[in-house]
């Protein structure tokens, strides 16, 4: 696994927490089950692109910020 991947994990933590939200309370606002996001915080399945999108506009980061491509 590439470097960029290792950090979607720890990027999608680090805004779920300082979001002040659970894991659960982040699915439900997203509109999927928790699980789900689980396993993607957890690095054990990877997003497709419009859920990564999806991510980026709720947290109103690039998609480049998630993959660990920039960091900003």
């Amino acid at each position: 696994m590439c470097e960029r991947q290792n950090r979607l994990p720890e990027r999608l933590l680090g805004l779920r927490k300082e979001a002040g939200l659970t894991q659960k309370e982040l699915a439900e606002k997203l509109k999927m089950n928790s699980v789900t996001y689980l396993h993607y915080e957890k690095g054990q399945r990877e997003p497709p692109i419009d859920t990564l999108m999806l991510f980026a506009d709720f947290y109103s980061v690039t998609v480049d910020f998630l993959l660990g491509r920039t960091e900003y």
